[in-house]
């Protein structure tokens, strides 16, 4: 992919990103992902329902390189598995130089990441909880 063509790319999504600043109803869970070396300030929503990413949005304030990874990293992680996004964690490369990968991409994406895992170690607690329940109720 050319320059221009990763350009275009990048003004897009940050001219028009995905679920930017998008109303939230319950169940969401809440990442912030501020950079303390540039403007970046952005608040990310997750709902994951059933070990799957149902919806994520943001809002904040961040350059374009920011916003435009955001934007793109959620196109790419509605619908997948906790298990898929952490594998995307771990292919998605940012070509852009050094300091840009270490201070914009990978640190959304790294917040992403401890936020699913968080998410699935809930989850899984969640359904341990359950199944003692329901062995209580059945004994009864």
């Amino acid at each position: 992919m050319d320059a221009e063509v990763k350009r275009e790319i990048i003004m897009e999504h940050y001219q028009n990103p995905l679920n930017k600043d998008k109303i939230i109803g319950e169940g969401y869970e809440k990442v912030n992902s501020a950079n303390s070396s540039c403007i970046d300030n952005i608040d990310i929503y997750i709902l994951i329902k059933d070990n799957i990413i149902k919806d994520i949005c943001f809002t904040g304030e961040a350059c374009a390189i920011s916003i435009s990874s955001t934007s793109i990293m959620i196109k790419n992680l509605i619908g997948k598995t906790v298990n898929e996004a952490k594998e995307y964690k771990e292919r998605v490369k940012f070509s852009g130089t050094k300091h840009e990968r270490e201070t914009h991409f990978k640190h959304h994406n790294d917040k992403m990441a401890v936020k699913i895992s968080v998410q699935k170690r809930q989850s899984a607690r969640n359904t341990q909880k359950q199944s003692i329940h329901k062995e209580i109720h059945e004994e009864k």
